[in-house]
């Protein structure tokens, strides 16, 4: 799969992490700054329905209680689809959220896949926010066929506990 440009600058490690509205499997709103004093682990990808997003959804969901931090999961799934995709697939540890309402983590995170086929979806990314809310790991996995690299994602989690 190619690899797709994005409509602007993601948060970079030092930045204050940037307002984050995102609707839950259940379809009540959330907000990142609902979050603080937490470590979270913010995994941006673009569907649940794609291969390498299922994939980096179970990993992550096995990986997270060795980190003890909040792994939160955004897409532009549909709140039914994201509630499906957990209970069939036993997710448990990875709380889920929907950027399809608020279109925060598309446009003031700058994450919105700018062309393609996946135009409009989410690019995959992941952040670690520690718990003032300041960027303290970032990864944009330019190829959507690959998946992140966990290990160092684990490692800057588990540094802010």
């Amino acid at each position: 799969m190619a690899s797709p440009s994005i409509r602007g600058v993601l948060p970079d490690v030092g930045a204050q992490a940037p307002e984050l509205r995102y609707v839950k499997p259940d379809r009540s709103n959330a907000s990142l700054s609902e979050l603080n004093g937490q470590v979270v682990v913010l995994l941006s990808m673009p569907s649940l329905d794609t291969k390498i997003c299922a994939v980096e959804t179970r990993v992550f969901n096995q990986r997270a209680a060795e980190i003890g931090a909040h792994v939160l999961a955004l897409t532009m799934d549909l709140p039914m689809a994201m509630k499906r995709f957990c209970e069939v697939e036993g997710i448990a540890n990875v709380h889920m959220g929907s950027d399809f309402r608020f279109r925060d983590l598309s446009e003031k995170w700058n994450a919105a896949i700018a062309e393609g086929p996946l135009e409009a979806t989410t690019c995959r990314a992941v952040w670690v926010i520690d718990p003032n809310g300041v960027v303290r790991y970032h990864e944009w996995v330019v190829e959507l066929g690959n998946e992140p690299d966990y290990e160092a994602a684990l490692k800057a989690a588990k540094e802010l506990l």
